[in-house]
């Protein structure tokens, strides 16, 4: 199986931590092996086209962003 790769976009803030630690859980009890990368520039996260922090990036896409989705969100979005 490749590896996911996930991007957190946002300044580090508790919401941007609440958000990474969820993205881990869902795929650790998904089973997926990921790559979790944070983007804390704004001019990067501007370059997603995201206006409000955090959002998620999952295989180059934003998935999510302005808000902190839960553990079972997270899994519905990975398994497409």
């Amino acid at each position: 199986m490749p590896i996911t790769n996930i991007k957190i976009l946002g300044s580090g803030c508790p919401n941007c931590k609440k958000l990474e630690a969820n993205a881990k859980k869902a795929c650790d009890e998904l089973g997926i092996k990921a790559e979790f990368e944070k983007v804390q520039e704004y001019a990067d996260i501007a370059g997603y086209g995201v206006m409000a922090t955090p959002a998620l990036v999952v295989g180059g896409k934003v998935v999510v962003s302005g808000r902190v989705p839960d553990v079972n969100e997270i899994k519905g979005i990975l398994k497409g």
